[in-house]
């Protein structure tokens, strides 16, 4: 698609940046955002260990650059690659596709989110993993009901464990986000399963659903500073997917996916299942506004040269909101089941005083290609956006333009969550 200039971005976006289609419950429940085959059962295993920088184990998955152009933006890529054959890991790796470091995860062990961040004021290396010491097994045994429920972890520059962080009062520590805020706690994703009286929609009065859980946690303590469950702010009736057959299978109605901060320190919460991204009084937890999905606090708008999707949305099965400045917003499109025919990044300006949400620019997966889960788009200090294709195997950064500056791939059937181009000087 046409593009336009994509404002300036002068911030890591990691946060400091027809007719409808029904697709199957087994693709937007058991597979979503699960890394595919990759994010199995999480077992009861150690953590990872603090042995060895560079390659530790069997080898990563390589990394096969397919494009690299001058102007692309400083930095490693961070990733936690999986499948394929590989073993699970956390890796860094230049943009020439030469491993930093690697370290492998014990065996039914996956990893997400793997990044740095600030914390105290030091740089530290950052994710989510499956199993390991104290891992709650979440509602159903080994794994959450949102996929597999663990741990995040936080190491310092010398790749040295400093704390751990788990959710609270009872909830599955969901996989989909650890962030960090400027205040030293974390924003992380949650899961409960508890059971919801559907009948004024047409259900049952017993349906076992599974709710989205923001925590806002003391990380020194573990204290949960602040909740938001999903169930008590948006109707089960903005689903987009179709209840179970069986009151007893459990709905995963809303699969909340990331909570970030917009950039006046309120929460941007992403559901997968509504097709909706919720901007959150993090004081208060009451919605300031939605966009997306059947209840739109804005009216959508493609500007010239850009296009909504055969449903008439600017996304759909979306993942990864970030506020960029200026009342704009991008967000990884999946646009999973055929409303599309690929996978996009697209930058959204919203208008307050009119209610209008327009669809100004948009990055397609250069492949042509669907991701059907998973995936990210972060903003690079230039302006350029570095994607990771979620479930397909591609890593990419496009200019300010739109130009394709930079794209990779893994061997196929292997998959990161999300993908980053940050900035790593350990014991600098």
């Amino acid at each position: 698609m046409t593009s336009r200039r994509r404002v300036s971005r002068g911030l890591w976006a990691t946060g400091r940046r027809p007719s409808r289609p029904r697709l199957t419950t087994v693709l937007v429940t058991g597979a979503a955002c699960a890394l595919a085959a990759a994010c199995v059962s999480a077992c009861s295993r150690s953590p990872v260990g603090t042995s060895g920088v560079r390659v530790t184990g069997t080898a990563s998955p390589p990394l096969t650059v397919l494009t690299r152009d001058a102007g692309v933006s400083k930095g490693d890529i961070f990733i936690a690659p999986a499948g394929g054959g590989y073993p699970a890991g956390l890796e860094i790796v230049t943009t020439s596709g030469k491993v930093v470091w690697f370290h492998r995860l014990p065996a039914a062990d996956v990893a997400t989110d793997f990044r740095t961040q600030t914390y105290l004021g030091r740089p530290v290396l950052t994710w989510f993993q499956s199993g390991g010491q104290g891992a709650q097994g979440g509602p159903g045994g080994k794994g959450g009901p949102n996929g597999p429920s663990g741990t995040d972890y936080i190491y310092n520059d010398r790749y040295q464990q400093i704390i751990t962080v788990r959710a609270g009062n009872g909830d599955a520590t969901d996989f989909h986000e650890f962030l960090i805020t400027p205040q030293n706690t974390a924003l992380i994703t949650a899961d409960t399963v508890t059971t919801a009286n559907l009948t004024s929609i047409g259900g049952p009065a017993d349906q076992r659903v599974i709710d989205g859980v923001v925590q806002e946690i003391d990380i020194r303590t573990g204290r949960v500073l602040f909740q938001w469950d999903s169930a008590a702010h948006v109707p089960y009736a903005d689903s987009y997917v179709p209840r179970p057959s069986s009151p007893s299978t459990l709905w995963d109605w809303f699969h909340i996916n990331a909570v970030h901060l917009d950039t006046d320190g309120n929460l941007l919460v992403d559901s997968r299942n509504t097709w909706t991204a919720f901007k959150v009084n993090r004081q208060t937890g009451q919605i300031i506004w939605q966009l997306g999905g059947r209840h739109s606090s804005f009216t959508l708008r493609a500007a010239p040269g850009q296009a909504l999707d055969r449903d008439g949305k600017i996304f759909a099965w979306q993942h990864d909101p970030e506020a960029i400045g200026g009342g704009q917003y991008t967000f990884f499109d999946d646009e999973s089941g055929g409303l599309l025919d690929s996978s996009r990044v697209v930058t959204v300006r919203l208008d307050p005083a009119t209610h209008v949400a327009t669809l100004v620019m948009s990055d397609d997966q250069p492949e042509g290609q669907v991701a059907q889960v998973m995936g990210n788009a972060q903003t690079t200090p230039g302006g350029d956006l570095f994607v990771g294709w979620g479930g397909l195997p591609y890593l990419s950064e496009f200019s300010s333009s739109g130009k394709l500056l930079f794209n990779a791939k893994f061997p196929t059937g292997v998959s990161t969550y999300r993908a980053y181009l940050l900035p790593w000087n350990p014991h600098s």
